[in-house]
């Protein structure tokens, strides 16, 4: 087995937070000993969740079992996922600012085409469903449970209650066209063909434009954590590590 020196972009914050979260996890459940201790188990995940190392390199990097690494990397997973905030927390957030953006992300996944259920006919592919909230700089607000693919993002948004929590919050939402008749606070692009609309709407369009094209680098930076792009995991285990990469995503801003 070859080794080679390399290096995960992210800050040392990240590994103090998850290893400060792993030690405060072994103490309540009573660990006396393992193979690595938190410091390197949260590197081990972090280098899972940022670079995609699969299960099997990563045990023969740290020299442990394969069946230990991906036990590791549920466990930190799970502990990360339970500190990324809810919906209630994510419009507490927006109500405090000039507006949010709501965007769909479909992630992909290992599926065939007789599981009708995750194939996305809008992306032509299969995968799960994601609703992201961002602030108006474009950053992460919050993320949603994941649904199957073929959920349509208006029928996911009302499903989540996302329509509900910001006419609560009373926040302003710029949103694509996929949510016309969302109703609530959730503001759309007007709709027709470009030379059928009048210079106003036009003009409004664009602006509409110009807000939204931050959200989708909320989407973009969502799936700079390499895992995202294509998940081979059961689609029940799906919606804790976006989760838990929101969680970092929070912990380092």
């Amino acid at each position: 087995m070859l080794v080679h020196p390399s290096a995960i972009d992210l800050s040392s914050s990240h590994l103090r937070l998850l290893a400060r979260k792993l030690t405060v996890h072994r103490r309540r459940i009573g660990t006396r000993w393992r193979r690595l201790d938190p410091g390197r188990q949260a590197l081990l995940v972090l280098a899972h969740l940022r670079c995609g190392d699969t299960c099997t390199r990563l045990a023969a990097g740290f020299g442990i079992g394969l069946a230990t690494v991906c036990r590791y990397i549920h466990e930190a997973v799970e502990l990360l996922a339970a500190l990324a905030p809810d919906l209630a927390d994510a419009a507490y957030v927006a109500a405090r600012k000039a507006y949010v953006i709501l965007d769909g992300t479909l992630l992909r996944i290992d599926r065939v085409a007789a599981d009708r259920p995750y194939y996305s006919g809008k992306h032509k592919r299969h995968g799960m469903n994601v609703q992201v909230l961002a602030d108006p700089a474009g950053r992460l607000l919050w993320t949603s449970p994941a649904l199957p693919g073929s959920a349509h993002d208006l029928t996911a948004a009302r499903a989540h209650g996302i329509v509900d929590a910001l006419t609560t919050a009373g926040s302003p939402c710029w949103a694509d066209t996929a949510y016309r008749g969302a109703g609530g606070p959730i503001r759309v692009p007007y709709r027709g063909k470009w030379h059928t609309l009048s210079h106003g709407q036009q003009a409004v369009n664009r602006s509409h434009a110009r807000i939204r094209a931050l959200g989708e680098r909320a989407v973009s930076t969502l799936k700079t954590w390499r895992p995202l792009r294509r998940l081979r995991c059961s689609t029940t285990r799906i919606t804790n590590p976006t989760r838990a990469v929101l969680a970092l995503h929070l912990a380092a801003g």
